[in-house]
């Protein structure tokens, strides 16, 4: 992906087709969010490059992201993190033309397909993020989970503080490691979704997983491996192939937000079955994640 920079920001060209109004607006979907803040037209995101905390505000022209750096002038390495960053997270080296013709033939995704041309999935670039998102959101609904990951962002989590408001980074997995089950139970983790975040920042933190290594093996075998962590199942490891690992196969069939959309989606007076749905998923063979994305944006609304 190719980007240029100009001293204060740096310029990455984009693909076709690209929405950045779509990105904004599921980005915006939770008052809860706390890792990103969506105003007027941007959105501001902190990272934290070799100890440096960069405050970048991303704003787009249609042709290019445009990632304005607020609070620092960062090093040309760290420019290039940057850089990486916005194309993971904006999943900008995604071909979506292939995609779009799946849509295009499947009655249930090409109202979707039309409607939010150019949506791309925002991903969590960071695997100890990814993980335990998913673990939080185990069970519960979205409203709770945003609450718990708020709570837990809020108490363990660096922050910087720019023209008045407060941004958050995710806690690290070295941080983490360092709690007990009751410090997190105070934040109203279950007992075993604490023992399953703990374990998965120990391993972390000591080198026993890490993304790098994961990437390294097939896709398969990056399912198999991310099955093998406690507290990780088909779900979670599917929606994690998805939003970390960028995989447009990963297909978490049992989420609760695809069987409503399904549902409305086919007007239906119940929720489709997984077998029901499998045999609609025939049709997206390839790009399960991103028909996933696309029926999930169905859910909320036109905002921002």
């Amino acid at each position: 992906m190719r980007w240029s920079d100009h001293g204060s920001s740096i310029e990455i060209s984009l693909p076709k087709p690209f929405s950045f109004k779509e990105c904004l607006r599921f980005l915006a979907r939770s008052d809860q969010e706390v890792l990103h803040q969506v105003e007027e037209g941007a959105v501001l995101k902190l990272l934290k490059v070799d100890g440096e905390l960069i405050l970048c505000k991303v704003t787009s022209t249609g042709e290019a992201l445009n990632v304005a750096f607020l609070n620092t002038s960062p090093s040309t390495r760290a420019r290039v993190c940057v850089a990486d960053f916005m194309v993971e997270w904006f999943d900008l080296e995604q071909d979506l033309s292939g995609f779009m013709e799946v849509a295009g033939r499947d009655p249930v995704l090409k109202p979707f397909a039309e409607r939010y041309e150019g949506m791309r999935i925002l991903c969590i670039p960071d695997l100890f993020e990814a993980l335990v998102w998913a673990i939080l959101g185990q069970q519960i609904n979205l409203t709770f989970a945003y609450t718990l990951k708020k709570r837990f962002v809020e108490q363990y989590g660096e922050s910087l503080t720019f023209n008045g408001k407060t941004n958050w980074l995710f806690p690290s997995c070295e941080r983490v490691a360092t709690l007990s089950i009751d410090e997190l139970r105070e934040l109203q983790f279950t007992t075993r979704k604490a023992e399953y975040v703990l374990d998965l920042a120990t391993a972390m933190a000591k080198g026993e997983l890490s993304k790098e290594v994961l990437l390294q093996l097939d896709a398969s075998a990056i399912r198999e491996r991310l099955l093998a962590i406690r507290g990780v199942g088909a779900w979670t490891a599917d929606y994690v192939r998805m939003k970390c690992f960028h995989d447009r196969t990963a297909f978490p069939v049992a989420d609760v937000g695809l069987h409503l959309a399904l549902k409305e989606a086919l007007n239906l007076e119940r929720k489709p079955t997984i077998g029901e749905i499998e045999e609609h998923a025939i049709n997206w063979k390839g790009w399960e994640a991103y028909a996933t994305f696309y029926l999930w944006r169905s859910l909320y609304g036109e905002g921002v």
